[in-house]
């Protein structure tokens, strides 16, 4: 019997995979709250099964990686069907440089960041999975078929379509200080309500998108075109930028926005830079969405 004074054995370590399942899950479902209650589920699972059970895992930290990966596989099946019928357009949920909590703290790489995450909402499920855990986290495709169900050949077909996906999407990106600069000149145009220079920042054929999920105001359809998104900022700016303050923040790894008022984040903006113009603005004012920027 476990007392006070006779720990679980294992206890630590098994509790030590908390930040590496969070970082898995929070790539394979695009967000933080879905990921905490996956790896919750996860643990749960674990502590369902009895002393010799756990005993008889080889490599709890595998077990662990197998029971959150799984988890997420079914909840992105599940998540496909809700999105059809979410307010508008669904955007990952954007993370903050500055995390509070170690255990729970993303990894802030290329693999989090928001042009990368919206291209792997367009795969499918075992798409994603496979490509997530084999090229993000490096497990070996059969390992990968033991997690997903299928042959480790179909497994590599999957990660080899999900690539191609990523190469098609995706421009070569601005070095970051390049896309710091980007942003700070995007930002004083904004404040300076300078359409002109906006519109020399914007890709002719840069798109914005705004997320609200019906809890808070904003364009419901996608802005195409640089000079058409020039005119709407210039038009929030003359509406609301006279009460809120926008500070530079890094959103995702990448440089990026976000709107305070009276010290509370409302919105936060994403950017994807390339070839030294905004090529995509992610707007993300679902207050949900939002609870890591104000939990700091």
């Amino acid at each position: 019997m476990t007392t006070p004074s006779d720990p679980e054995p294992g206890l630590s370590a098994i509790m030590s995979e908390r930040r590496h399942l969070i970082n898995l899950a929070y790539r394979l479902l695009g967000s933080l709250a879905e990921a905490e209650d996956a790896v919750q589920e996860t643990y749960a699972r674990w502590y369902a099964l009895s002393r010799p059970q756990q005993e008889a895992v080889e490599s709890p930290g595998a077990w662990l990686t197998t029971v959150a990966s799984r988890i997420c596989l079914n909840l992105l099946g599940s998540a496909r069907v809700r999105r059809e019928t979410y307010v508008g357009e669904w955007i990952p949920e954007p993370l903050p440089g500055e995390q509070a909590d170690p255990a729970d703290r993303v990894t802030l790489d290329e693999s989090v960041g928001m042009a990368f995450l919206v291209v792997l909402e367009a795969m499918t499920p075992a798409e994603r999975v496979a490509f997530i855990l084999h090229d993000v986290f490096r497990y070996s495709f059969p390992e990968v078929a033991d997690i997903v169900g299928r042959s480790p050949a179909a497994c590599r077909q999957l990660a080899t379509s999900a690539r191609r996906r990523i190469r098609d999407a995706h421009a070569p990106a601005s070095p970051a200080s390049a896309r710091a600069g980007v942003v700070r000149d995007f930002k004083r145009a904004w404040e300076t309500q300078d359409i002109t220079a906006l519109i020399g920042l914007l890709d002719p054929d840069a798109t914005a998108i705004a997320d609200g999920g019906g809890r808070a105001l904003t364009f419901l359809d996608p802005i195409e075109g640089g000079e058409q998104i020039a005119r709407a900022w210039i038009e929030l700016a003359r509406r609301a930028l006279g009460s809120v303050a926008l500070i530079e923040r890094t959103v995702n790894g990448q440089p990026g926005l976000v709107a305070q008022r009276a010290g509370v984040v409302e919105t936060v903006y994403a950017f994807d830079v390339a070839g030294g113009r905004i090529k995509h603005i992610w707007v993300v004012r679902n207050p949900e969405k939002l609870r890591p920027w104000t939990a700091l």
